[in-house]
């Protein structure tokens, strides 16, 4: 094997979001075309090396063209770092013996996150301590994750949740199999009791329905399905889920068409999802593009309730204006189609998708489109918090980036038959507003947006997650 040069990579620090000073070229004079010999990984220490080949678009044996090289090195080194497995990545070339050697140095992160789950079951701290019995009405448990599951990028999830509300989860996701790592897949299962629900909307709020003994809704659903992965930014996944969902009488008294006039309803989803995904970076996407379609079929097994389809279209642009400036563009649609929906089935804009503004509202219907634009403004750019007192490199750093954000939001939800106390749906949604938008390590992103709505409303938002 080649040995590396003595002009070798500098150490790894984290960093939000890749640059092009990450990859690193030592000159070979005179000449224009060389194989590549060796490809070495370093810093891999938990991640397989074959995880980290299978990412990439050249070979040993592969001649490549050194005018190109700057841009093929940056390219693959993205693919590795929007693995999210890794701080950061750096790529470096260099000629040694007539041929290529190519170095990617990687910094690990954190795997197995335990996080407790201690919170509330009524809506505010003041309804909670004047209930006798507020001890009985906390939930408490663990979220768990590990990522990077046995070295090979797989995912286990578990959730178990006691108190008031119950939930049992477990999951596990496997992206790519074999040497080229094309074909995954990806199993769950999640059992949930609760004894709030919140039965309907009415002007444009969910009402709760509470219940301190039994529990007004229980859900329990299995899934599993395929993953055809033909890049990290390039993939399809086929999944089939069987679903059983209960609802207490008092429910189906104040809302019969929460499930039609059913206390319980059985049902097949069958789900075909396609991502690409063409990002710099997908924790804070500064260029780039991203898309994907989902189509689901519902049957339900009581042979009587109509089939749904539903088709959910997402687009996102994000362009560098230069000067430190950036544009993002975010398009989304949905389309149901069925003969008769269920309360439950006719969720549009205020829960996944939302008009920032709209916060404490929900639009139901069976039909949306949004649009969302912002531009950016990086007030510092990244920059690392050193730690000296934590001897552990995977936490001891912590990267920050700060960008200050100007967006306008507008949507418009189509529903046929709406209840007259709910006005929104089947008018223009309109907001815009000022943010700041906080980046951090392992994927964090936290804004402060200041928003005006088409109704008047201003207010406060906090979110925990990149909003375009």
């Amino acid at each position: 094997m080649a040995q590396a040069p003595t002009d070798t990579l500098r150490p790894l620090r984290p960093v939000v979001a890749p640059t092009d000073t990450l990859v690193r070229i030592v000159p070979c004079p005179g000449i224009t075309h060389l194989p590549v010999g060796s490809i070495l990984f370093a810093g891999n220490a938990v991640t397989k090396e074959r995880i980290l080949r299978a990412e990439l678009d050249f070979h040993e044996g592969d001649t490549l063209t050194l005018a190109d090289l700057p841009a093929r090195l940056e390219a693959n080194r993205r693919r590795l770092f929007n693995l999210q497995l890794f701080h950061a990545v750096v790529a470096q070339a260099s000629c040694a013996n007539g041929k290529l050697l190519i170095v990617f140095g990687v910094q690990e992160r954190w795997y197995t996150f335990p996080v407790p789950i201690l919170s509330l079951a009524d809506r505010n701290l003041r309804s909670w301590l004047n209930r006798s019995d507020r001890w009985r009405r906390v939930d408490y448990g663990v979220h768990l994750t590990r990522t990077n599951f046995r070295g090979r990028n797989e995912q286990m999830l578990a959730n178990l949740q006691l108190g008031f509300n119950r939930k049992y989860e477990l999951f596990y996701e496997v992206p790519g199999v074999g040497r080229y790592r094309r074909l995954g897949f990806g199993v769950g299962a999640s059992f949930y009791q609760s004894h709030a629900l919140d039965y309907i909307t009415l002007a444009d709020r969910l009402v709760p329905y509470r219940a301190d003994e039994g529990f007004p809704i229980q859900r329990f659903y299995v899934t599993g399905g395929l993953r055809f992965r033909h890049t990290v930014q390039f993939r399809t996944a086929l999944d089939v889920s069987y679903h059983r969902e209960q609802i207490s009488d008092s429910v189906n008294y104040y809302n019969a068409d929460y499930f039609l006039g059913r206390t319980q309803r059985e049902f097949l989803d069958f789900t075909l999802t396609s991502t690409r995904n063409q990002r710099n970076t997908f924790a804070y996407p500064l260029t780039g593009k991203f898309s994907q379609a989902t189509l689901t079929h519902r049957v339900f097994l009581d042979n009587t309730t109509p089939s749904l389809t539903t088709l959910r279209l997402n687009y996102a642009r994000y362009l560098s204006l230069g000067h430190r400036f950036y544009y993002s563009l975010g398009l989304s649609a949905q389309g149901r189609l069925s003969r008769r929906l269920s309360y439950i089935d006719t969720r549009a804009l205020g829960y996944d998708d939302l008009v920032r503004g709209y916060d404490e509202y929900v639009i139901d219907g069976r039909h949306y489109g949004l649009v969302q634009q912002g531009v950016s403004y990086q007030l510092f750019q990244p920059k690392v918090i050193q730690l000296n007192s934590i001897d552990n490199p995977k936490v001891n750093a912590i990267p920050l980036a700060l960008y200050l954000n100007i967006f306008a939001d507008a949507g418009y939800v189509i529903a046929p038959n709406p209840l007259p106390q709910n006005r929104l749906a089947n008018q223009f949604l309109r907001a815009g507003g000022l943010g700041l938008h906080l980046v951090t390590f392992y994927d964090r992103v936290f804004t402060a947006e200041y928003t005006l709505n088409g109704l008047g409303q201003t207010g406060y938002f906090l979110r925990a997650e990149f909003p375009i």
